[in-house]
């Protein structure tokens, strides 16, 4: 193994529950729009990979508070306006970092292995999860940060992973991809990458009968932990 890439919502962070649906909740506040998300609600809605783009179909369905040629910048200042919220959260410092994440990092950057990270949430966002998380010693090991709206289709299209893989210059073969869902596990496979998923707290029911590996969490000590080794095995299979 020669790269190791990083999901961000549900693998580098729990994100969803109490943060990216917050957020969006927050936002539907402050915009007087009188909508609030449910745990239920939102867990059908993350089958659509990316925040514009489950907006939009909740709209579609739900109907839309603006006319039709308004559509776009609703959904772009609401967007915007929902990131804020977020990165909020995140400088509250009231979401963790999942277990093992710093431990795997740090084996990672010890053994000279590149990192990266590939996610369809916003740019800002993804880089302030890495920054106040895993804080700017660590991330200055990162070769790539690939988030937002750098590519035109989403997860579980490969396209991120495609980029990731021309602009890194790596070899599928030879890297590990960590994600938490059906969405991110076929968007790996079909960049022709291994992956392993860390069960989240929305994705525990999905099928992943095309992962390499599946865990629970990346685990730290003194528990079971998933380490270097073990990815390696991947590669190696």
């Amino acid at each position: 193994m020669k790269t190791l890439i990083f999901d961000c919502d549900g693998v580098l962070v729990d994100t969803e529950k109490d943060g990216h649906r917050a957020a969006f909740n927050e936002a539907f506040k402050l915009k007087g729009l009188g909508i609030k998300w449910g745990v239920g609600l939102y867990g059908e809605l993350l089958k659509i990979a990316g925040g514009k783009e489950r907006m939009r179909c909740f709209f579609s369905e739900m109907g839309w508070p603006v006319k039709e040629d308004a559509r776009e910048d609703f959904i772009s200042e609401l967007h915007k306006v929902k990131t804020e919220c977020f990165m909020k959260i995140i400088k509250e410092g009231r979401l963790p970092l999942r277990s093992g994440v710093a431990r795997l990092v740090d084996e990672a950057i010890d053994a000279g292995i590149s990192l990266a990270v590939c996610s369809t949430s916003n740019g800002k966002a993804v880089n302030m999860v890495i920054d106040i998380l895993l804080g700017r010693q660590r991330k200055k090991h990162f070769k790539g940060i690939y988030a937002g709206d750098i590519v035109s289709k989403k997860k579980p299209d490969p396209e991120i992973y495609l980029l990731a893989r021309d602009r890194l210059g790596i070899d599928p073969k030879e890297c590990v991809v960590i994600e938490d869902s059906r969405n991110g596990l076929l968007a790996a496979k079909g960049a022709g990458m291994n992956c392993i998923i860390t069960k989240s707290e929305y994705t525990g029911d999905e099928d992943f009968t095309e992962a390499d590996l599946v865990f629970p969490e990346l685990g730290d000590l003194p528990g079971p932990v998933v380490d270097l080794d073990t990815l390696s095995r991947v590669c190696e299979s």
